[in-house]
């Protein structure tokens, strides 16, 4: 799994990637990426990783009543998740595709932005965002959230970080950098650093913005839940399509990458273990 995109252009300098610059570090400006998951929602929904029982049961154990909005559903995974588990929920989704098989899959979705759309009377009990909260403004989230909360409301973004081994990461990093040279995306600190490590940082901007909400919210906790899932060879390229880095990508181009990874894969026997890290940002609305 990459770090998250940091420029405002897929064909971004290196000078423009940089820190320092007013649009680095800031997913929510890459439109084109957040609303690209739809080109295959099949897929997408056949192949992203669920989110471990341990959350959703804390989640759903937190909350004040069973009423729940999900934010950025994209095809409903977490939300039959909260709706197994007893939950009323609503999805909210900008890419219609992805809205649509949501609403077939049996959850009722609002096509819209978050920063856009608006609840009119409707309150809920919890608002949560699966691996979604960095496609959205933070400090526009944070208000919208507040405004769509009951008092005692739960505000629970989550994310599913994935610690790619290195053999596959080196593999991944490789093939990007012939076939999509300009990525916004960083690659190589798998190779580097904990991909936990990397998440954190956008974990506690998230939670800043929570603390600037005119003191509508709680002060933030920070949730973690560890867990590793063993992938067929076949199972691990089904997922990889589906990440924001290749979603926009041609299919000679995706085939490459699919391929120096698959090879990567035979390597080690046919199967990889991918060691997982559910982490939340949790709050409360006064």
């Amino acid at each position: 799994m990459p770090t998250l995109p940091s420029s405002s252009s897929s064909s971004a300098s290196a000078a423009e990637r940089r820190p320092g610059n007013p649009s680095a570090n800031e997913p929510h400006r890459r439109r084109d990426i957040a609303e690209s998951f739809g080109t295959d929602a099949e897929r997408y929904d056949r192949a992203r990783p669920r989110y471990p029982d341990a959350l959703i049961q804390r989640v759903v154990a937190a909350a004040p009543g069973p009423d729940l909005l999900d934010v950025g559903c994209g095809t409903g995974i977490a939300a039959r998740q909260f709706q197994a588990a007893g939950c009323k929920v609503l999805g909210v989704e900008p890419d219609v595709r992805m809205a649509e098989l949501a609403r077939r899959l049996g959850t009722d979705t609002d096509v819209a932005k978050f920063e856009d759309w608006e609840p009119g009377e409707r309150r809920f009990d919890a608002v949560v965002a699966g691996t979604a909260w960095h496609w959205i403004d933070l400090a526009a989230g944070a208000a919208k959230a507040a405004q769509a909360l009951r008092p005692g409301g739960l505000l629970v973004p989550f994310w599913n970080v994935a610690e790619t081994p290195s053999d596959l990461a080196e593999a991944v990093a490789d093939a990007v950098e012939c076939v999509m040279p300009d990525t916004p995306f960083d690659f190589r600190a798998a190779l580097t650093r904990s991909m936990v490590d990397g998440y954190q940082v956008f974990l506690t901007k998230a939670a800043d913005a929570i603390r600037a909400a005119d003191g509508a919210f709680g002060e933030p906790e920070f949730w973690r839940c560890d867990w590793e899932f063993t992938y067929t060879r076949e199972a691990w390229l089904d997922v990889l399509p589906t990440q924001g880095a290749f979603t926009r990508l041609q299919p000679d181009q995706l085939a490459e990458i699919l391929d120096a990874v698959g090879s990567a894969i035979d390597a080690r026997g046919g199967t990889v273990t991918i060691p997982y890290a559910t982490l939340a940002v949790v709050t409360c609305l006064r």
